[in-house]
């Protein structure tokens, strides 16, 4: 079981929180099912609702964003603060950020869950080769 650090960090870096594997992304909105190097299921609920948390998360990071944003315009332009700049700013924030940050979010989520319900043997796949890009070539077996 890896330090508690130590998932958090891997998350950050966009690896698996439990092996430091990668890459666990098919594409910015697409995480893989489970870690290519481990074989940890990144769903660990099959019944549905797992990735709320991760919602949670990138909800709770876009307002923490919103808010930091919002006071340090304010501290920056008082006493004339440019209030619609501010407005309209803080409206392309949130409507940017989650979806920046959302590969973070996921990874992250993963790294809390672990960390308070660390992997057991059924949290896992066989480990398997990573799939390679760009290899698309065909042979004459293939149909």
């Amino acid at each position: 079981m890896p330090r508690t650090r130590d998932l958090y960090f891997r998350a950050f870096a966009l690896k698996c929180p439990a092996c430091g594997g990668g890459p666990v992304f098919v594409s910015w909105l697409r995480m893989c099912p489970s870690c290519p190097s481990c074989g940890l299921n990144f769903d660990r609920e099959p019944e549905g609702g797992y990735w709320i948390g991760s919602y949670s998360v990138n909800l709770f990071a876009t307002e923490a964003v919103f808010i930091a944003a919002f006071v340090a315009a304010l501290v920056f332009t008082w006493p004339t603060p440019p209030w619609e700049a501010i407005i309209w700013g803080d409206v392309a924030l949130m409507l940017g950020f989650p979806v920046l940050f959302f590969p973070w979010s996921k990874t992250i989520f993963i790294a809390i869950d672990l960390t308070f319900r660390p992997e057991e043997p059924g949290d896992f796949d066989q480990p398997r080769e990573p799939a390679r890009r760009g290899t698309g070539r065909r042979t004459g077996s293939e149909g």
